[in-house]
């Protein structure tokens, strides 16, 4: 699969970089190219021209509970800034 980033990709509205694919390539893995889907969406091409921009349906807030679950890995301790302090100390 190539998606094409380049200078004159769009923004979406959260400000990512959008992808671009041919709507040849688009037809052709359009149900995995729906499975990888990111927020930012895809904008598919004809001649090297925008003609559609494909972009998630919005779910409700419900549905996102637990989707990250097995993608996040935590490091360290994320309750401590890592710096050390005396809350008792005056200024």
């Amino acid at each position: 699969m190539v998606i094409i980033y380049d200078q004159s990709d769009e923004r979406s509205e959260k400000g990512g970089l959008m992808k671009k694919i041919g709507a040849a390539q688009f037809k052709a893995e359009c149900l995995s190219l729906l499975d990888k889907l990111t927020v930012e969406g895809l904008i598919i091409t004809k001649h090297g021209k925008p003609v559609a921009r494909v972009v998630p349906y919005p779910r409700p807030s419900a549905d996102l509970i637990g989707s990250l679950r097995g993608k996040l890995e935590i490091h360290g301790d994320i309750l401590s800034t890592g710096l050390s302090w005396d809350a008792s100390a005056e200024s």
